[in-house]
Parts: C-alpha cells; structure tokens; sequence
C-alpha cells in the first residue's frame, strides 16, 4: 500500500496515458486521491500522467497491460487494491477503433474490438465490485462512443468496433440494475469527435478534420477535458441518483 499518505478517494482509470483518461486524471488529482494509470503500450505517457498527479499532491500507479488480453483487467483492479488499500471509481476508458470496413475486416479484428471495448468492461466491474461495495459512494463510469448511434453515409464508419460499443452500452444499462443493489452507479459517456494528444494516433485523416468539423452543430471537436469534465461528475456525490444513463458529449452530433 502506498506509504505516508491516506487515500480517501481512489480510482482506476484505463487508457489514461493521454487524452480523455490522461485530462480525467490531472482533474480528480489532489491530496488524498489515489490513481491507477493504465496503458497498452505507452509508459512514456502513462509515467508523465503519474508524475503530474503527484505533483498536485495525489498518489499514482502506473500499470501496463493490454486489456483485450485475459486476466489483465483483473490485475488493473488488484494493483488499486494493493496500492490504495480501496476502490471507490472505475472508469473503463481504454478502447480501439477497428478501422476496417466489412471487406477489410476479419473475425480477428472482430474479436479484439469486443474483447479490448466490451469483455474488459465486464472482467473490470467483476473483479472491482467487491471493493466498490465498501465505499460510500462507488461508481463505475464506461466510456462509449458516438460510432454505436451515428449512422451516416457521409460521415466516416467503424462497423467493427461501433458493435462492441453498443454493447458496451447496452452491459452499462443491465448492470446498473444488477449493481444498484449495491448502490453502485453505473453509467456510460459517449463522445463525439475529440482532438487528439499531439504524437498519438488519430482514427480521422488530417485532410477530412476540417470537413467533419463543419458537420458538427457547434462546428468543431471535442477537447478531452471537455469529455472529463462529465465524468468526474459522475464520479462525484451530486451524481448519486444517477445510473444506467448514457450522456453524449459530441457537439451536438446527430
């Protein structure tokens, strides 16, 4: 367990080496929070991500692991457990976009958008609920996506990893009711389009920004912060009668 500091308030956030999971964690950081910073493959980030919690006095563990691999979500949970001796939030913000359409794609391309987007959330909430169960106000707060309910011929498709963040959806509402009997809140975030860490890989080309952007009601991007900002609400006690809800944060995408 962390050493010379109480942990009040402790989270694991996924795909948190940059953008959304990255600007979450800088948000919730301060004295007494503890957070798990998870990445695939980007422990650059990840460390910076962690050195920047701790400098505004939070407490931070860096984990690796890619998550559509078994077991590796279950490790995320118990190093929180270790480290912070509890877990009052999850949030499942790791996740891939398969950019392949039905011709490109494969049942192996199929199998890892479900697995890193939708299993991981379910090994996730099984190996944290027992933890969450002791904290006054748990939550769980799954990060979707805009690509499970626009549907446009003019608009770029991800039909692979759009499926799995529709189930991702559709687990978030059915576990809301099955956790709610340990009055934890389970709720998704979907976003729209949002810009991206500068050197980080981007599932829109540079040449199609600005023509996407112009079909966006508010005519531009999300900024991460912007998608954090909603979940740390969720995260927080004003939100306690909130669950089994999904909140779009796309601009006003339709």
């Amino acid at each position: 367990m962390t050493q010379n500091t109480i942990i009040q308030n402790a989270y694991v956030i996924t795909g948190s080496s940059s953008g959304i999971g990255a600007a979450l964690s800088r948000r919730l950081a301060g004295p007494g929070t503890g957070i798990i910073v998870h990445a695939r493959h980007n422990r650059d980030g990840a460390e910076a991500v962690a050195e920047q919690i701790r400098e505004k006095g939070g407490a931070a563990q860096v984990v690796m692991g890619d998550l559509a691999e078994e077991h590796n979500a279950a490790r995320v949970v118990e190093t929180a457990v270790s480290e912070f001796g509890r877990i009052d939030g999850l949030v499942a913000n790791a996740g891939i976009p398969v950019l392949k359409n039905l011709e490109e794609g494969s049942r192996a391309d199929l199998d890892y958008a479900f697995g890193t987007n939708l299993f991981s959330f379910f090994e996730l909430c099984q190996a944290a609920r027992p933890h969450l169960t002791k904290a006054p106000e748990p939550r769980i707060v799954a990060v979707g996506s805009f690509t499970a309910y626009l549907f446009r011929n003019d608009m770029p498709s991800f039909p692979l990893s759009s499926a799995s963040k529709g189930a991702l959806d559709t687990m978030v509402r059915s576990l809301s009711l099955e956790l709610a009997t340990d009055k934890i809140t389970v709720n998704c975030v979907s976003p729209g389009y949002v810009e991206k860490d500068e050197g980080t890989g981007d599932s829109v080309a540079v040449a199609r920004r600005a023509e996407i952007a112009g079909k966006i009601p508010l005519g531009r991007f999300g900024k991460p912060d912007e998608i954090a900002s909603t979940i740390a609400y969720l995260l927080s006690p004003q939100a306690r009668y909130i669950t089994g809800q999904t909140i779009h944060v796309n601009g006003g995408l339709v």
